[in-house]
């Protein structure tokens, strides 16, 4: 097998040496492996203007992933790379949603053994990034709260920040365009909208449940949930991953979106931004390779 280049970010979640250590077992027994430690987007670029082509592993959770794809992205890199995925996050929502074992040697065995598979990407009208999920209202307050709480309770900072925002969530008033066509206005408050390259948020949340990254789509989730008991029922079937089934619920899939109105924040891929009052997502398909597992593409 072709040299690996395995970047970490030793400040990112719950990753320890212990668990990495286990992985490069498995990946130094197919190939000569490479571990560069980055922890800042100066250090992440110097490493990949010297990588020469080989494959990359991130060796990190999904701000991790995030990281690299867009600094690739960003190098005009991304298309010919081949990137390899060993969750040691806190979420790892990527991972779960594109079937990536969260075990580190287990996933470090799809890295050298599993099918080459191209992976979708979105990419919004700003040229940032999103490798997983984008999402507005509840979903956004719900990551703010959450944020101060990661580093301490681990995974169950996502719980707590979404119990959080589910006692007062921001409703918000917008109009919605998919693939040119209004979906929404602002008549109706939205309780959530969320854009879906993988399926799963906040540790594993099917916030947009039957997203694939490699099926050359995304997969868009609003909800008009704001009453009292439709945001109760809402809350419900969100946990059983059924949602998107109920009346009040749009599910849509799509080549491009676009949000504009009143003010809304995002949380893309965990990271915070906005106040916003015009966002345009679409989607690339094909953007860049992943080794996945044989079922996963």
């Amino acid at each position: 097998m072709e040299p690996l280049l395995l970047i970490t970010n030793p400040e990112a979640g719950s990753a320890d040496e212990e668990r990495l250590e286990g992985a490069l077992r498995v990946l130094r027994s197919a190939a000569d492996v490479e571990v560069a430690h980055t922890e800042n987007p100066g250090e992440l670029d110097s490493v990949l203007h010297r990588r020469g082509g080989r494959r990359i592993v991130v060796a990190g959770g999904d701000g991790s992933l995030h990281a690299v794809v867009a600094a690739l992205h960003r190098r005009h890199e991304l298309q010919d790379a081949v990137v390899g995925l060993v969750p040691l996050g806190t979420g790892n929502d990527f991972a779960r949603g594109a079937g990536i074992p969260l075990d580190p040697a287990e996933a470090a065995r799809v890295v050298v053994q599993g099918d080459l598979c191209p992976v979708d990407l979105i990419v919004d009208c700003l040229g940032e990034v999103v490798v997983n999920n984008v999402h507005v209202g509840v979903g956004a307050q719900a990551s703010e709260s959450a944020q101060p709480l990661k580093r301490t309770l681990g995974r169950l900072g996502y719980v707590v920040g979404a119990a959080k925002a589910a006692i007062r969530p921001p409703f918000v008033r917008l109009r919605i365009e998919v693939d040119g066509h209004v979906v929404a206005d602002f008549a109706h408050p939205i309780l959530m909208v969320a854009i879906g390259n993988g399926s799963r948020v906040g540790g594993g949340a099917r916030v947009t449940p039957e997203a694939e990254p490699t099926d050359g789509k995304m997969d868009v989730m609003v909800s008009f949930s704001t009453s009292l008991w439709a945001k109760v029922g809402y809350a419900v079937r969100f946990r059983m991953g059924t949602h998107h089934e109920r009346d009040d619920v749009l599910y849509l899939r799509a080549e491009s979106v676009t949000l504009s109105g009143q003010a809304f924040f995002c949380s893309a891929d965990g990271e915070l931004y906005g106040p916003e009052r015009h966002r345009t997502w679409h989607i690339e398909p094909a953007a860049f390779s992943m080794p996945l597992p044989p079922d996963a593409g």
